[in-house]
């Protein structure tokens, strides 16, 4: 019971120090009872397959590993690595790539369509800018008929004016001449 006890007390040690990592991808691995290859090797594990490194010697640099059976062992520190192995990193590198090239597709069309729109823009504003020419060149014109007109229209006011004053002082000048009437003399008033 005690042996049980102290068992699970220390795994859950190791596993709560516990670091990710599999066998390298390129060797056959054998895995020792100690932390040097001077220990009795115990098994082999394949490249790429999970492994949790518990520890690491100081020594040696040895790993102490647990393999996915549960067995734990030592493996020289150049085969193994952190993370996961090729062998899980693909799928997932497989997949991500295939939604880059599918992000890629749909952001190529995206910007063939916005270069037709901004194409599109481009003719609209040539079009509203020569527009925009000829309304100023007719505001122009018109302003200047305006200022025309206003000076038309003050001399035409200025001629009429002329023609009343004189036509004042012509009947100022005749109006005395002109014999008066005499003034009936009413008994009401």
């Amino acid at each position: 019971m005690k042996k049980l006890l102290l068992t699970s007390l220390l795994l859950f040690s190791v596993s709560a120090q516990a670091e990710k990592g599999h066998i390298a991808d390129d060797a056959m691995v054998y895995v020792h009872n100690g932390p040097s290859n001077e220990y009795r090797i115990i098994t082999r594990i394949k490249s790429g397959s999970p492994v949790t490194i518990l520890k690491r010697d100081p020594k040696t640099k040895y790993a102490q590993i647990r393999m996915p059976q549960g067995r734990i062992g030592w493996v020289e520190p150049s085969a193994i690595d952190s993370g996961d192995s090729m062998s899980v990193r693909l799928p997932k590198l497989q997949s991500s790539l295939e939604k880059s090239q599918t992000t890629v597709t749909e952001q190529a069309q995206q910007i063939e369509t916005l270069q037709q729109e901004s194409a599109s823009l481009k003719k609209d504003n040539q079009t509203l800018t020569a527009e925009v020419e000829q309304l100023k060149a007719s505001i122009k014109d018109l302003n200047f008929k305006i200022e025309s007109s206003d000076e038309s229209n003050l001399m035409r006011w200025f001629t009429h004016g002329g023609l009343v004053a004189l036509g004042g002082v012509f009947l100022g000048l005749i109006l005395p001449y002109f014999p008066k009437r005499k003034k009936r003399k009413d008994e009401w008033f």
